[in-house]
């Protein structure tokens, strides 16, 4: 008992110091708790030119921002380890450090590739300099919201404390995102479509019909381990070659973490229907949205094929994420993402997925990620009685920020349970929402099934966002995809150019031309399969 009130009694007298601190100006006066604060003063700087030379504001802006991150997390560290009776607030603290890493690392690598005489572009990202810029910075400007909603969620003062803070950061990084060039800016290409940070004989390995696994994970024990933690575990940390983990069929029963560490890891299964992991977390039982996960990934370069990630929690239990991703370049084949609120977690940076079947109710494809979802099944389960169905809730919050959603050559109909319940029609389906103020969506040449409403689009909340958001629907087929009666929201669009489609194809929207032969995984660059 004397331990834990000496305990409190320092934590409280740290907490007391970091508020007197003049250098940590991250806690507003308590008149100006519940307004908006000003941005900071602008950082003026000669904008970059359209070659590969950064402004040098622009890497003060960076530098600015990676010592109030440090500030930020200082003050989120000081209550780390004192709320282990409280599961929502102790995960909301791992939730903003983890955050406040990886916006870290993406400005790490954002300033170690802005060097005049570097190739750390290439070996870092893609090789188109601009481009991987913007995705970084985009990630980074994503990383405080999430921190502040899983904040916001607890009811502690703690929220406040780091609001102004996470604020600074925000503007930050918005300040910088607008100088950056849109589109390509560095001309670099990649010799032969791999990334520089690939060694040649992983290249070979991927492009092999058979791949080789390093280790193999078995719950009868014939493998090197029993369980995908452990496999994950013993796999080598910022990796230059790719490392196999086979995991034959069986259902795992664990929540699996893949830190941003572990680059290139491969998780190859026997099949969607076979090998599965399989998780129960979720918001009503007190996790955070980010930390429901039952596979979260964020090393780069992932890729997973042939395995099923789940979340069973079920409808009543609300937000419960089966996957969630954060790997830049990050590829998911032939993957089963199945759960009912919030089944994909396509959080952060640019991923592709081909040939998956991914299930839910309510914004069950939902993040800021750039993503692709080409050739996949898309289904609406069944919901609770006064649930309405969204398929996508994407969550673009700045105009900068080069993300979005793509739906390619997909099948977006109803699942067995809402078909048989023989109210398919009668549950309210919708394409998506606007999540953040600029949710950017398209879908394109894909079949919509009479499920989806004629309206095809649902508001989030009155008009907000209906004219900043960017939805789009090209060449669509199915009884759901007429466009007549659809929304006319300043934001909604029918694509009838194909050089305006070609926008969101796979080559032009997350540059996979650049990255994903390397992956040896199967997909369309552009409109013509």
């Amino acid at each position: 008992m004397a331990s834990s009130v000496l305990t409190a009694i320092i934590n409280f007298l740290c907490f007391f110091l970091l508020l007197l601190s003049p250098s940590l100006s991250l806690v507003p006066p308590p008149s100006s708790l519940s307004t908006p604060h000003p941005p900071p003063p602008a950082i003026k700087s000669t904008p970059p030119s359209p070659a590969n030379s950064i402004s040098t504001g622009f890497l003060s802006i960076l530098h600015s921002t990676l010592n109030q991150i440090q500030q930020v997390s200082t003050i989120v560290s000081t209550f780390s380890g004192t709320f282990g009776g409280d599961l929502r607030l102790s995960s909301a603290i791992s939730d903003c450090l983890d955050l406040l890493d990886f916006s870290s690392d993406e400005l790490s690598w954002s300033l170690s590739s802005s060097g005049a005489a570097t190739t750390a572009a290439v070996n870092i990202g893609t090789g188109d300099h601009h481009v991987d810029l913007r995705s970084w910075l985009s990630a980074a400007l994503g990383n405080q919201d999430t921190c502040k909603e899983s904040l916001s969620s607890t009811g502690s003062v703690l929220a406040s404390l780091a609001s102004s803070g996470l604020d600074t950061i925000t503007s930050l990084l918005s300040q910088g995102i607008r100088q950056l060039p849109a589109g390509s800016g560095s001309g670099r290409r990649l010799v032969e479509g791999f990334p520089k940070w690939m060694a040649v004989a992983d290249r070979r390995l991927l492009q092999a019909a058979a791949v080789a696994a390093d280790v193999t994970v078995a719950k009868d024990g014939s493998g090197n381990f029993t369980t995908v933690n452990a496999a994950v575990q013993a796999a080598p940390a910022e990796s230059g070659r790719r490392f196999v983990i086979y995991v034959k069929r069986g259902v795992y029963v664990e929540n699996v973490e893949i830190k941003k560490k572990k680059w290139n890891l491969m998780l190859v299964g026997d099949g969607m229907n076979e090998t599965v992991i399989s998780g129960s977390r979720n918001f009503v039982d007190g996790w955070t949205t980010f930390r429901s996960a039952t596979f979260a990934v964020a090393g780069k370069g992932f890729i997973a094929r042939d395995i099923t990630f789940e979340n069973t929690a079920g409808p009543s239990k609300h937000q419960a994420v089966a996957l969630r991703s954060d790997s830049d370049l990050s590829v998911f084949y032939r993957c089963g993402i199945r759960g009912y609120q919030d089944t994909l977690y396509a959080h952060s940076l640019r991923q592709f997925y081909r040939d998956c079947r991914i299930s839910g109710t309510v914004d069950f494809i939902f993040g800021n990620a750039a993503a692709v979802l080409q050739n996949c099944q898309i289904l609406s389960r069944l919901p609770l009685p006064d649930q309405k169905n969204t398929v996508t809730a994407q969550g673009r919050k700045d105009p900068n920020q080069n993300t979005g959603f793509v739906l390619q050559f997909c099948n977006i109909t109803a699942d067995a349970d809402l078909a048989a319940s023989g109210n398919s029609s009668g549950t309210q389906t919708y394409l998506g929402r606007p999540w953040k103020e600029y949710s950017q969506t398209a879908i394109l040449q894909s079949y919509i099934g009479g499920s989806i409403r004629p309206e095809g689009w649902l508001p989030w909340n009155g008009d907000f966002a209906l004219s900043t958001l960017n939805y789009a629907e090209y060449m669509n087929f199915g009884p759901g995809s007429g466009v007549a009666g659809r929304v006319k929201w300043p934001g909604y669009h029918v694509i009838t150019s194909s050089a305006q489609a070609a926008n969101f194809t796979v080559s032009q929207f997350i540059e996979g031309n650049l990255w994903l032969p390397s992956t040896g995984v199967k997909y369309t660059a552009g409109l013509v399969v």
